[in-house]
């Protein structure tokens, strides 16, 4: 259960009691509905519950922060969700290595090859 009396984002959400066991309770505070929202939307809260329970303690944080980019990701593009981010960053990568490229070949002709 967290920390105050009230119940964490989870449990308000499915309107149920948060237990002192309450696995959501950790990873998703009262204060922030709609990290838990959005995973619950795309996920479904008992997959969720599932995967915290089969997950170490020292793992399940990086997943719900994972769970939670993804399930935003894929609220805002519901068909690429996080690949659409990534296609955006190869082709920015791809773009900075060909305009390195030119610059190199540019400084080329004033200092000489390397």
């Amino acid at each position: 259960m967290s920390s105050s009396s009230s119940p964490c984002a989870a449990c308000k959400l499915l309107r149920r009691k948060c237990t002192q066991g309450c696995v959501f309770a950790p990873y998703f505070p009262p204060d922030n509905p709609a990290k838990f929202a959005n995973v619950h939307r795309v996920f479904g809260a008992s997959n969720v519950s599932k995967l915290l329970n089969e997950l170490p303690q020292g793992q399940r944080e990086d997943a719900v922060n994972s769970l939670a980019y993804e399930a935003e990701a894929r609220l805002r593009d519901p068909v690429y969700g996080c690949v659409s981010y990534i296609s955006v960053l190869q082709l920015r990568i791809k773009q900075a290595r060909e305009d390195l490229a030119a610059a190199r070949k540019e400084l080329a002709g004033y200092i000489g090859p390397a």
